[in-house]
């Protein structure tokens, strides 16, 4: 059985749906200024921080978080009181943004690094491995490029070509954008599973009783394992989701060595 909705949850599903709702059909524009983008981007202000966790890209993205929200939000905000789960939920999901734009900024520097050794030395093999740190799986046209380079790595035009298909990569990743509330989301899911360890959730599919502590463990090493095999055709910012973890993990750790302040 679902609890009944607390003052903090309904304002957060509120909030989140009437954003939804006003960015897909009233202010189309309105997610592309409120997303968070990679901090070299222009498109970058401080503000999208806070922002881009109001975001979605589609209506399963909303469904998902807010669901996340309503299963295990209530119980959270009635043990802990509305302003823990409002900070719990704010600090995750900032915390989540500014953690995961430094590790893009890393992603970044590396594939920096990789286009400097090509362009000292612009051979087949560099070239290769740049494209390697975007995709596995590179379309057709890069495909047949990369091929033709092998055959006439000395070739003027190809050389050049290959310098503008990089930059073009490398811009794609500065305008990539995150938005979605998983790392507030994350942040609920592992203060639950700290503070609820034993209750017996009943999973949708398939519909078996779990306790939160193997379903939370379970969210946590997947998301582990996602960031340490790195696909880059994943577009889900699993690092985000691990930055609300750890952070909603130190909240809760905090919270509960202050035990006057907590109970």
């Amino acid at each position: 059985m679902f609890r009944p909705i607390t003052p903090i949850v309904k304002n957060l599903l509120i909030i989140n749906i009437a954003l939804f709702v006003v960015a897909t059909y009233v202010m189309p524009n309105l997610s592309a200024i409120f997303a968070l983008y990679h901090i070299q981007s222009p498109r970058f202000i401080p503000t999208q921080f806070l922002t881009y966790m109001f975001m979605h890209a589609d209506g399963w993205h909303l469904f998902s978080n807010m669901f996340g929200l309503f299963v295990f939000g209530p119980l959270l905000e009635e043990f802990i009181g509305p302003k823990k789960l409002l900070t719990l939920w704010m600090v995750c999901g900032v915390g989540a943004g500014v953690l995961y734009s430094g590790y893009t900024s890393f992603q970044t520097q590396k594939l920096d690094n990789l286009i400097a050794e090509f362009y000292s030395e612009q051979s087949p093999e560099n070239f290769r491995k740049c494209i390697r740190h975007f995709t596995d799986k590179p379309n057709p046209e890069l495909v047949e490029f990369m091929d033709y380079f092998d055959r006439n790595p000395d070739n003027e035009n190809i050389n050049r070509e290959s310098k503008v298909v990089l930059t073009t990569l490398r811009n794609s990743v500065l305008n990539g954008n995150m938005v979605g509330a998983s790392g507030a989301l994350f942040g609920v899911l592992i203060a639950f599973g700290m503070l609820f360890p034993n209750t017996q959730l009943l999973l949708l599919f398939p519909p078996i009783p779990v306790k939160a502590k193997y379903l939370i463990l379970a969210y946590s090493v997947y998301t582990v394992y996602a960031v340490i095999i790195d696909n880059p055709q994943d577009n889900v910012a699993h690092f985000a989701h691990l930055s609300g973890l750890v952070i909603g993990a130190g909240l809760v750790y905090y919270w509960k060595k202050s035990r006057k302040s907590f109970y």
